[in-house]
């Protein structure tokens, strides 16, 4: 039997929505569409549905307004039956109903990101714990202690044993052989790195250690290393080490397939900040393509870094970048439609409205109020009196009469300030919204807040 489903909306968006829904002709469910008695559906909040709605017309569930405000666990509650945002815009239903009916969840991923702390010999505990938190709110599951050439680290042990008290999974990261031994026999989890020569470092502590070629690109060296700690039963993790563009990259990520051919049940680790780092161009895509690598190789840790001004959101992006990947990779389909946390500059979407739907909403207008939306030809903005489009904010302040009225004229001004960026890069606009630049701002990581709760397909075993 298909599903009954009650839409809450308001006046002037009844008809739209009702036209969008026979559109959808879904076998899986049936509907009813009941405006509320207000105007504006964004306007419409769970106190108002409480007061309003005294009919469910036998559903069971309801869908509200994106941008419905309030609790809506309590209309749950009262009415005994599920309540649920829909998409802020009528026009992204159909791909809200196109897979299961519900927003795909990012709660799950199979890749743990190492986030290294590349100058921690030059700061303070303090600063490295400081650091430390901030990068597991980011996403980071261990945090790697970077230690800097011919740079005393006198407060290593320190530093190790004070993250450890605070829970964090730590490693050593140095080239010299003392600062592993120290950092491992302070309590470090992991060391990066040793190799077949070193192997004697993990003789002496408890460790896990990550292992690299003798030379570069010795993929021999890699593998008689990794047999020579199999044969002792140690845990280990494999790296042929990513190289930056133009200095072997395509090379290096060959070595990486090669790797896993020759290891195909190892667990290995990606240096992704020699990509991230090295190149001058924006880190989210790095960091997707990157991460969509090690899904389909799965290697299943990342060397993650934030040290150049434009890779300073590296950690917060391949935590989304996983998530999204484990869910393309879990579901066998292609990393789109997923989540749109990856995709700061532009959208998948961004004018939901053409210029002439856009002119019929502004025929049913009969209050003062301006409205602003985007299309394709450029910015509208239009109320009861009139509609005026342009490309420029400039264009429309002449036209708008609201000289007088400075609060007014700067509210305006501000919301067509955005419109124009939005117009401009192609990005959805929504009115008294700020832009979305997905997880490259604070922001945009609310809905991420319950996934810091849900843990990993990790072995928990390594969380103790």
């Amino acid at each position: 039997m298909a599903e009954h489903i009650l839409f809450l909306t308001g006046k002037l968006a009844r008809k739209q929505l009702g036209q969008i829904l026979e559109n959808i002709q879904s076998d899986e469910f049936t509907y009813t569409v009941h405006a509320l008695g207000v105007s504006v559906a964004a306007l419409m909040t769970v106190d108002m549905i409480l007061r309003r709605l005294d009919d469910t017309f036998n559903a069971d569930r309801v869908i509200l307004p994106g941008r419905c405000l309030g609790d809506i666990e309590k209309l749950s509650r009262h009415f005994g039956l599920p309540f649920e945002r829909g998409p802020k815009e009528l026009k992204d239903l159909p791909a809200y109903f196109g897979k299961t009916g519900r927003p795909p969840q990012l709660d799950r991923y199979a890749i743990r990101i190492f986030a290294e702390i590349t100058d921690a010999p030059r700061l303070t505990l303090d600063k490295i714990i400081g650091q430390a938190r901030a990068y597991a709110a980011d996403g980071a599951d261990i945090i790697d202690l970077g230690c800097l050439p011919n740079t005393d680290f006198p407060h290593l042990e320190e530093s190790i044993q004070g993250l450890k008290q605070e829970g964090f999974l730590v490693s050593i990261d140095s080239l010299e052989n003392d600062d592993l031994l120290r950092g491992a026999k302070a309590g470090a989890d992991y060391m990066l790195s040793l190799k077949e020569d070193t192997l004697w470092i993990a003789d002496e502590v408890a460790s896990t250690p990550i292992l690299i070629p003798a030379r570069h690109g010795d993929l021999d060296s890699l593998d008689r290393a990794a047999e020579a700690l199999a044969k002792t039963n140690r845990e280990f993790l494999l790296d042929p080490i990513l190289d930056p563009i133009h200095f072997g990259f395509v090379d290096s990520v060959a070595r990486y397939r090669e790797v896993r051919k020759r290891h195909p049940d190892a667990e290995m680790l990606m240096g992704i900040g020699n990509l991230t780092e090295l190149t001058h161009a924006d880190t989210a895509g790095m960091n997707a393509l990157m991460i969509g690598m090690c899904s389909e190789l799965n290697i299943n840790n990342v060397l993650a870094t934030q040290v150049s001004e434009h890779a300073c959101k590296a950690i917060r992006e391949t935590d989304r970048a996983r998530r999204i990947l484990f869910a393309a990779k879990s579901t066998d389909s292609l990393p789109k439609h997923i989540d749109d946390g990856l995709m700061a500059l532009h959208e998948c979407a961004p004018f939901p409205y053409t210029k002439q739907e856009i002119d019929e909403l502004a025929r049913d207008i009969r209050d003062p109020s301006f409205r602003i939306q985007t299309s394709r030809e450029g910015i509208h903005i239009y109320n009861r009196d009139c509609i005026h489009t342009a490309t420029d904010p400039f264009d429309l302040y002449p036209k708008l009469n609201v000289e007088q009225d400075g609060g007014h004229a700067f509210y305006l001004g501000v919301q067509l300030g955005r419109a124009q960026i939005a117009w401009q890069l192609g990005k959805r606009f929504t009115q008294d919204e700020p832009l979305s630049w997905g997880c490259a701002v604070e922001a945009a990581e609310e809905k991420l807040d319950s996934y810091k709760e849900a843990g990993s397909t990790l072995d928990k075993k390594a969380k103790k």
